[in-house]
């Protein structure tokens, strides 16, 4: 079930079912509305985006889980777009109204912590969810560019779309120096194991997406490519947390005909070279006969493309040559 894309005149809702919207900033909210209103669109926000527990910094559970359901229940809102990450969205998902979600499809879109209600959502409705920019990353004044671009072509197009490697990336601080940005030239994506492959998506932050494992709400991998990728909370250690977490997946029962892995982009602090990326996938048998990628922009960097869960993906990769499509 693929939501209908958006047009001038469509009204956005901003939710905050993980951390509140307490922790932007007025100048980030300000540029973030005015970016979504320049597309043409309406933008709202949600009953409880302002609550903030003072350990949590997140609303209670009932609010957070009323406010995405009266999003998706309200007839005028076509999209639903999160504040920002953080921890603890899984809290809602008993409370979650899936059959009011199968009876009004709309986009629902946001990265990291939103991994678990956008998969768990398409497990239990089969609503196509995505990856992809927050509200908060709307609010980025430099920088921006081609995280706008693949929004557009997700959002506003039905057609097949090719990923193409941004130019530069960055993992700075932007949210609080808007000014002195620091711009890293892209090496791009690569090839890991070579191959062919078509199928569903599956994905989003992986120790999110692990959360979801042994419960009613994990998506069925079975034949899915899986899109991976994961912050920086291990630090130095992504190497041997990313490996572990990983290898968690492999051991689940579908996972052995997962078509293929595209792995996003992994922070300055996890330390992660080409070359450990290639030393961790190679040590895994399971992973030898089917084609691998990594290097992809989305994750904790930016800028990021949008992806659809439940969405289709095109996979070529042959002598360092890659050719991903995406459409959903």
């Amino acid at each position: 079930m693929i939501p209908k894309k958006l047009k001038a005149g469509d009204e956005v809702r901003v939710i905050a079912p993980s951390r509140s919207m307490t922790i932007l900033g007025d100048d980030c909210k300000k540029i973030a509305t005015e970016r979504l209103e320049a597309l043409g669109l309406k933008v709202t926000f949600g009953k409880y985006v302002m609550e903030a527990d003072e350990d949590y910094l997140i609303a209670s559970a009932q609010h957070r889980a009323e406010d995405l359901n009266e999003a998706f229940k309200d007839k005028n809102v076509k999209a639903i777009l999160t504040v920002i990450g953080g921890f603890n969205s899984n809290q809602i998902l008993d409370l979650i109204d899936y059959e009011a979600i199968k009876e009004n499809s709309k986009i629902f879109c946001g990265f990291s912590d939103i991994t678990a209600l956008s998969n768990s959502i398409y497990a239990k409705t089969g609503l196509v969810t995505y990856s992809g920019p927050h509200y908060s990353s709307f609010g980025m004044l430099k920088g921006f560019e081609y995280e706008l671009e693949y929004f557009k072509k997700m959002f506003f197009s039905d057609e097949e779309f090719e990923v193409v490697s941004s130019k530069e990336w960055s993992d700075d601080l932007w949210f609080i120096d808007q000014e002195n940005r620091e711009f890293i030239p892209n090496d791009g994506m690569f090839v890991i194991n070579e191959g062919k492959a078509e199928g569903e998506i599956v994905g989003g932050n992986l120790c999110t997406l692990n959360l979801l494992q042994g419960t009613k709400y994990m998506p069925n991998i079975e034949n899915k490519i899986l899109f991976l990728e994961d912050d920086n909370m291990a630090g130095k250690i992504f190497l041997m947390e990313f490996d572990r977490n990983l290898q968690s997946l492999i051991h689940t029962p579908e996972f052995k005909t997962v078509k293929a892995l595209v792995l996003g982009r992994a922070e300055k602090d996890c330390i992660m070279t080409k070359e450990k990326w290639i030393k961790m996938i190679k040590n895994k048998p399971e992973l030898q006969n089917i084609p691998v990628i990594a290097g992809v922009d989305f994750g904790h960097t930016t800028p990021i493309i949008a992806f659809p869960i439940g969405g289709k993906a095109r996979l070529e990769a042959k002598d360092n040559n890659i050719k991903l499509f995406i459409k959903g």
